[in-house]
């Protein structure tokens, strides 16, 4: 991937609210073969952990928790480390649906007053991954950002400042302005064998491949 001694040492921090959905609209897994009826990628938190250690000395892993993900953060605090899984409670915001989204939403939904709505988890970590990447700043050389939110193109050019390099490991379309700060982009499609596998998405049967 072209990283070589001048990176130094590195400092890897995973925004999985933004990885979780990689690979979410992918129909191929690694080998190009087509994913069959009711199976989906998602992320292999084992083979995220060890491509994040090949990069860095330490790797800080970052999700918000509900009641229904309890199991997830604990075989998360397994995999990276208790003391390296940041987490926070979960937020549910409410969003109305258009006419047209109420044909093809495919969440349970609800009604008051002002009409029928769905419940958007969000959980933002923007604000602690900044404030640990400038706490940290004489841990590492380089900072491994797993992730692909513009939001953090003013914390880079921070780190930039300070003669910190920055390498963004994406998945999707980012932003050029995104693109231009960073020293290194790393396309997530180019490390899927390392970091997915093929599941069966809940209630379905194995079946024929997606055509």
């Amino acid at each position: 991937m072209g990283i070589d001694s001048t990176y130094g040492k590195m400092l890897s921090m995973v925004d999985f609210g933004n990885v979780n959905y990689w690979f979410e609209e992918d129909r191929q897994d690694a080998d190009n073969q087509v994913l069959l009826e009711g199976e989906k990628l998602e992320i292999n938190l084992e083979g995220l952990k060890e491509f994040s250690s090949m990069l860095s000395e330490d790797t800080r892993f970052y999700y918000g928790h509900d009641q229904l993900n309890t199991t997830f953060i604990q075989r998360a605090r397994y995999v990276f480390g208790k003391h390296r899984v940041i987490t926070k409670q979960i937020q549910k915001v409410r969003h109305y649906l258009s006419d047209v989204e109420k044909t093809t939403n495919t969440r349970t939904m609800f009604a008051d007053t002002q009409g029928k709505y769905v419940l958007i988890p969000k959980c933002n970590f923007d604000v602690e991954i900044t404030v640990d990447s400038i706490r940290l700043l004489d841990k590492y050389d380089t900072l491994v950002l797993f992730t692909g939110d513009a939001d953090f193109i003013s914390l880079i050019r921070y780190l930039k400042k300070r003669g910190k390099k920055v390498i963004l490991v994406k998945g999707g379309n980012i932003t050029s302005d995104l693109r231009k700060e960073v020293s290194k982009v790393i396309n997530a499609q180019n490390i899927k064998r390392n970091i997915s596998r093929r599941k069966q998405k809940p209630g379905t049967r194995p079946g024929l491949a997606n055509r």
